[in-house]
């Protein structure tokens, strides 16, 4: 499509680009391997380094894959977060995960806490305890503008994380936009890492 025929009003602009996203995410090849080494490039920022409570997203479909670093991560003596939906609310909840055997496959076919491990206080952590936030998205660009799947799990989320928590998605390059329409209630990242660069978005300073 060229940009005489690209939509034009900012609805059908997201449409036309969160569609574009998840078909070139879908054709990406070596999902495996440039997955590693994106999420080896996340666990070597100064931010996870300091951090002590980091969340972590589980992939589901054709997202930058995390499930085969997890294990790793679990490793390194922080206090490991993952999110999980409750389907009833459409809200996002987070577990601290101590064991991957602690997760099985849930809503939208994602990995997700056992549900006999859900309600267990001291595996319930809040947003503003997380001192890095891992998200994931659809498409990005070159701003930090994100764009999820269209409900919003993740920017009501964000909402409740603190200011000093940075806010780092993953994605591959393929993801990667000059720029995408954004709403007043979308959150920008504050670094984007591909298999090829890093790049630093405007965070919620803006």
């Amino acid at each position: 499509m060229d940009d005489n025929t690209k939509p034009t009003d900012p609805q059908t602009m997201k449409e036309f680009i969160r569609k574009l996203a998840r078909a070139n995410r879908v054709a990406q090849k070596n999902k495996d391997a440039i997955s590693l080494d994106i999420c080896r490039k996340f666990t070597e920022l100064p931010a996870y380094n300091v951090a002590k409570t980091v969340m972590w997203y589980v992939d589901a479909g054709s997202e930058v894959r995390t499930r085969h670093t997890l294990p790793e991560a679990l490793t390194h003596g922080k206090r490991v977060v993952v999110p999980w939906c409750v389907v009833e609310t459409n809200q996002l909840e987070l577990f601290w995960l101590e064991h991957m055997s602690e997760l099985v496959e849930g809503a939208y076919k994602i990995l997700e806490p056992k549900e006999e491990l859900r309600g267990l206080p001291q595996k319930k952590v809040l947003p503003d305890e997380l001192d890095l936030v891992m998200v994931p998205g659809t498409a990005f660009d070159t701003r930090g503008g994100r764009m999820g799947q269209g409900k919003g799990y993740y920017d009501r989320l964000l909402s409740h994380a603190r200011l000093d928590a940075p806010l780092v998605a993953l994605a591959f390059d393929c993801q990667i936009f000059d720029e995408i329409p954004v709403a007043a209630h979308d959150v920008f990242m504050d670094l984007v890492i591909t298999e090829s660069r890093v790049l630093t978005g405007k965070g919620r300073a803006s």
